[in-house]
């Protein structure tokens, strides 16, 4: 059963209550991040125990988002939507109140699997509550939450760490929660979605959570188990390939099946997906590495990090709204084309960075990305869900979804990895030159003597500015990969086929 879509105030009611689910549950996924040594320090546990925080709501969160589809038919969108916020409010609650680690870590894995449904069904209710001619507008407003969440998140987790206590950095959720399931379910119960009552797939869901959960973790370890030298990362990998192997299979023969796999035989599904993934795990790696560069090697505190992280998100809350009134006459492939463009002439630049670099030259970049970031989210979305029947809009959504998730940690995982190694070899060349023989180095520590430094301290220090630079020069070296990466995704987009109706118009059908 479709319902005509919504207007006036109710609109905008239904467009406030959804944008701030979508942007308290993107915020929670980051706001911890700067806060670990933190939690970690008032619960009595090393920082290195502290990241099971981020990894328990990681791993429950990438294997509930993909369960959305299935749970919305049996429950319905809007009530399934209205229970998984105030199941996520309750358990930011008790996550606030935990008194020891391994107490905060269950309430987390509890909060990252209420939590799966929200974003996809924020998505698929928000472009079933407008009108054909809007939907555009309607995914560029959810593109902004997802965009300028994860910038806010480390400057108000570094705030709340610095001067509150660790707490409210969960405690925050409680009115934003509270008010968002209290809109969504005043203007959208008399919308609810049809029900079918699938029986469970047992076997997929197994297949999945091991599967999923394994990969999660290696991800999200492996760099501190020292990857496949590690017997545990070994077993997990392993365990990992063949469930997911074997749920592929289970999933295209299933009756009734957890994961809705078919949608890929839509091409623009297909096109819109792979890339939005590939490119958000590029980007979230990148997002993950500038302030690690700043903090550990420039000497920025956590909230001036965030602070020149920031910017980023200044174009796509101007642009988002006026890319969504007029996405009906453009074509998706070139705002897409300019994304990337943009993306990779920003990584290019970065490429340049260097020890000395003011505030200003690690902005900059950040503000011209945003026009990259303003022409991503909504092209790519509109292109994944264009002609699809409403009835698929939440099943693909959550499949979209999680493939973006789940990049963003492979993204995440592989560029600070890269980091570390080439910090290693470029630490091994420069160290080289450091001998009597190398007419730079004995200039330098002639220019070390001159201003007062023993030879204990000249040699202390110069190891600590040959990691330095070399870590600064590993950072180059990724953001220029990254920056040919875009370059060459930019061919992927134009597989895709037109016409791109957003998902659910009354235009759009499963071809």
């Amino acid at each position: 059963m479709s319902h005509p879509p919504l207007s006036g105030v109710r609109l905008v009611w239904v467009t406030l209550a959804l944008s701030l689910a979508t942007f308290m549950q993107v915020l929670d996924s980051t706001i911890a991040n700067v806060a670990l040594p933190t939690i970690a320090g008032n619960l009595g546990a090393a920082t290195s125990q502290g990241t099971w925080v981020i990894t328990s709501f990681g791993v429950a969160n990438a294997i509930a988002i993909p369960l959305t589809g299935w749970l919305a038919k049996r429950t319905g969108e809007v009530k399934l939507f209205v229970i998984s916020t105030l199941l996520f409010v309750l358990t930011s609650w008790l996550c606030g109140i935990a008194g020891n680690l391994n107490t905060l870590i269950f309430f987390r894995v509890l909060q990252g699997a209420v939590a799966g449904p929200m974003i996809p069904l924020s998505q698929s209710l928000l472009l079933a509550s407008y009108p054909n001619e809007k939907k555009g507008m309607a995914l560029a407003f959810w593109s902004m939450t997802v965009i300028v969440a994860p910038i806010f998140g480390p400057i108000l987790g570094g705030i709340i760490s610095d001067n509150w206590h660790w707490g409210w950095i969960f405690f925050i959720n409680i009115p934003i929660g509270l008010v968002a399931a209290a809109i969504a379910w005043k203007q959208l119960r008399t919308r609810e979605t049809e029900m079918v009552h699938q029986p469970i797939d047992s076997m997929g869901l197994i297949l999945l959570a091991l599967g999923v959960g394994c990969l999660q973790i290696i991800l999200d370890q492996g760099k501190d188990l020292d990857w496949f030298h590690s017997n545990e990362i070994l077993v997990l990998a392993v365990v990992s390939f063949i469930s997911l192997t074997y749920l592929v299979i289970w999933e295209l023969t299933a009756k009734h099946p957890i994961v809705d796999l078919s949608l890929f035989k839509q091409r623009n599904f297909t096109v819109g997906t792979t890339a939005v993934s590939i490119g958000f795990s590029i980007y979230f790696g990148t997002i993950v590495l500038l302030p690690l560069v700043l903090q550990t090697q420039m000497g920025y505190t956590a909230t001036w990090a965030g602070l020149a992280a920031a910017p980023i998100g200044i174009l796509p809350v101007i642009l988002s709204p006026i890319i969504g009134k007029y996405s009906h006459r453009l074509d998706m492939r070139w705002l897409v084309t300019v994304s990337f463009g943009v993306y990779a002439l920003c990584f290019f630049w970065r490429s340049t960075f260097a020890p000395n670099m003011d505030f200003n030259y690690v902005v900059m970049p950040q503000i011209i990305q945003g026009l990259g970031v303003a022409c991503f989210f909504m092209p790519l979305t509109t292109i994944s869900l264009s002609g699809l029947h409403p009835s698929q809009i939440a099943s693909a959504s959550s499949l979209s979804n999680f493939l973006r998730v789940l990049g963003g940690s492979i993204g995440a995982s592989v560029a600070s990895t890269l980091w570390d190694n080439r910090e290693s070899t470029h630490h091994a060349i420069l160290t080289e030159h450091i001998n009597l023989y190398d007419a730079a180095a004995t200039q330098w520590f002639k220019l070390l003597e001159s201003i007062g430094f023993s030879q204990p301290q000249q040699m202390a220090y110069t190891a600590q500015e040959i990691t330095r630079q070399g870590y600064i020069l590993a950072s180059n070296e990724v953001f220029w990969l990254s920056g040919w990466l875009f370059v060459g995704l930019t061919v992927l987009v134009w597989w895709a086929r037109p016409p791109f109706k957003p998902g659910g118009s009354e235009s759009s059908g499963a071809h």
